[in-house]
């Protein structure tokens, strides 16, 4: 996964498995905290990796940049994932760059929330809603 660093800005690329610990920037060697904003899936091995090694639950939300309900969703994930970070991660998957992805998990309409708790899929809710909503609906 690429993660920034809030020092310098540059990208450092960190095992799924340690997202919800500390770590140190490859260039400047600041703390890396664990991730504070949702992280973008890039590939269907990043994502493999993500649900299959975090500690901690991973929340994911499939959704697309044209999609009205997912800009609306969007906050409210920024804003969970400010109140958890190391306690749960916030993952991203674009649906047109994945479909694959998407595919594996019958996703039929966006933005659709899906919860893995080690590696498993543990709750699932769609449409646009206020996070303490996903969190209620999703046992978070």
């Amino acid at each position: 996964m690429i993660v920034a660093c809030h020092a310098c800005q540059k990208s450092n690329r960190l095992p799924a498995a340690r997202l919800s610990e500390e770590a140190r920037c490859g260039s400047c060697k600041a703390t890396l905290s664990p991730p504070s904003q949702p992280v973008a899936v890039r590939t269907a091995e990043d994502f493999a990796e993500l649900i299959g090694t975090s500690p901690v639950p991973v929340l994911v939300d499939f959704w697309a940049t044209w999609c009205g309900p997912c800009r609306t969703v969007a906050p409210e994930l920024e804003k969970l994932a400010r109140e958890r970070p190391g306690a749960l991660v916030i993952a991203k998957v674009d649906t047109d760059a994945l479909p694959q992805v998407a595919g594996r998990f019958d996703i039929r309409s966006i933005p659709t929330l899906i919860l893995f708790r080690s590696g498993r899929e543990s709750g699932r809710v769609s449409g646009a809603m206020p996070a303490r909503a996903i969190c209620s609906q999703l046992g978070l």
